[in-house]
């Protein structure tokens, strides 16, 4: 089908399944995974924190590169090539336990992951602004749930059936040919070249005040964000109580991820998009306190749904927000904030992994990352009010 006849339900779908692949599967596959890898290869709560940590550093570098790159062809094609690099990293990581192998492929991950989250994303939503959509990305979104389900369903099944770590990853990387052609089919067709200026994007962005504080609070979120997206899993396991209940915990944050984008669409539009997003804040940090309180099934559970329904709310509002607000190049906005999540990505799962390795358990982390969060939280009350969108 020829991309100028695209409908918006092929680029949403595309773009979905896109997010599922250099995300659910280059990216969240090794959270349901790294039980086994612990258990079969030896690796370590530190050395699994820092595969973790490479893994952000590739999706930090792609954000850099995305802040440079104006020529809407190029991000095209490296969202395109992001695509095929996010089967052949699934499919690498099988093929070896050389840690430096390991490390490289997780960081070539990270990269495909930035491909699908900024330069898709971006891609999308200005395909949608050009065609007179509600500028939006919910939708777009629910990518990153169903990449989280499938990622926990698929390590569940493929447990049963090829109990070596090793075949578990060749699997995936079969099971994302299934993603792969309708978002390569489906990508956003190639507008009219436009180049935007650093200086351009800045000024749209807002005052330095507003900047700096969207950073900061979105480092915050990002800390929040990867030390679950990593461990939940293993810290599920880690209760004597809880063992085999890690891929359901994991399960359960896809399933609350996917209607979560469009409830969090709606609170945005009743009450702004500042009140919304200090309510994610402030649930987020709720939920990642539960696991820390309480080894029963139902904290984990509870925590896990807590954490699927809002971490994907702050991401898209936030990146959705920033994206409106430079029409022209929004992968190019959203890729300039993304540096500090990326930045809290690459040292927290760190952090965390040397306090578990110490400690024997995950609690100190947990109660950690509920503290970043909750500054990040008091930080984007300050928020000046320029925020809010006045044509939403």
């Amino acid at each position: 089908m020829s991309h100028k006849h695209l409908h918006p339900w092929q680029v949403i779908t595309g773009g979905i399944c896109g997010l599922v692949l250099t995300i659910g599967l280059a990216r969240f596959a090794y959270t349901p995974l790294l039980p086994s890898l612990q258990i079969q290869t030896g690796l370590t709560d530190a050395a699994a924190g820092g595969l973790a940590a490479v893994n952000y550093a590739g999706y930090m570098s792609g954000a850099l590169a995305a802040t440079w790159i104006d020529d809407v062809r190029w991000r095209h094609w490296l969202y395109s090539a992001g695509l095929w690099m996010a089967l052949l990293t699934v499919a690498a990581m099988a093929l070896t336990t050389w840690m430096p192998a390991w490390a490289l492929i997780r960081y070539i991950g990270g990269l495909c992951g930035a491909t699908g989250m900024l330069l898709g994303s971006g891609l999308v939503l200005g395909w949608l602004i050009r065609q007179g959509r509600r500028p939006e990305l919910g939708l777009y979104f629910i990518g990153l749930g169903l990449g989280i389900v499938v990622s926990a369903l698929g390590a569940w099944a493929l447990a049963q059936l090829w109990p070596t770590w090793s075949d578990q990853w060749l699997a995936f990387a079969v099971l994302g040919l299934v993603f792969f052609v309708p978002a390569w089919k489906w990508r956003p067709p190639v507008p009219p070249k436009v180049v935007v200026s650093h200086d351009a994007v800045v000024a749209v962005l807002g005052s330095r005040r507003w900047t700096w504080t969207m950073l900061s609070s979105y480092f915050a979120a990002g800390w929040g964000f990867v030390i679950s997206a990593t461990f939940t899993v293993a810290i599920v396991e880690r209760e004597p109580a809880l063992a085999g209940q890690g891929p359901l915990a994991w399960a359960m944050v896809g399933m609350a991820a996917m209607p979560a984008v469009f409830v969090w669409d709606l609170v945005a539009r009743r009450v702004g998009d500042k009140q919304a997003l200090l309510l994610a804040f402030g649930l987020q940090t709720l939920s990642v306190m539960l696991p820390a309180m309480s080894g029963e099934l139902w904290a984990a559970l509870a925590g896990a749904v807590g954490y699927g329904a809002t971490f994907i709310g702050i991401v898209s509002m936030t990146l959705a927000l920033v994206g409106r607000r430079a029409p022209s190049n929004p992968g190019k906005a959203m890729a300039k904030l993304t540096l500090s999540y990326g930045a809290a990505q690459m040292l927290a799962p760190v952090v965390a992994g040397y306090m578990a390795q110490t400690t024997g358990t995950f609690k100190g982390a947990l109660w950690l990352t509920a503290g970043v969060m909750a500054v990040g939280m008091a930080l984007l009350a300050t928020l000046p009010k320029d925020s809010e969108n006045p044509d939403r």
